[in-house]
């Protein structure tokens, strides 16, 4: 365990508005919590997300699979 994973109240988890393309700060942290895997994602690594959904992934894989799950 390092210093980055110390995080256990959930202080450094960030809120976010995800729009087409970017995303507004609600409330300063330094993750989101990705909807598919649960996993950590750094905001600076932040780079998929659904508008219409409001959640974040953490990857290609994980924005496909939920697209799947919803528009079945």
């Amino acid at each position: 365990m390092n210093a980055h994973d110390r995080d256990l109240t959930g202080a450094d988890l960030a809120r976010l508005h995800y729009g087409d393309g970017d995303f507004a700060v609600l409330k300063p942290g330094r993750y989101v919590v990705c909807a598919v895997t649960g996993k950590k994602v750094p905001l600076e690594q932040l780079r998929y997300w659904s508008a219409e959904l409001q959640e974040a992934y953490a990857g290609p894989a994980e924005a496909l699979q939920r697209w799947r799950e919803t528009h079945d």
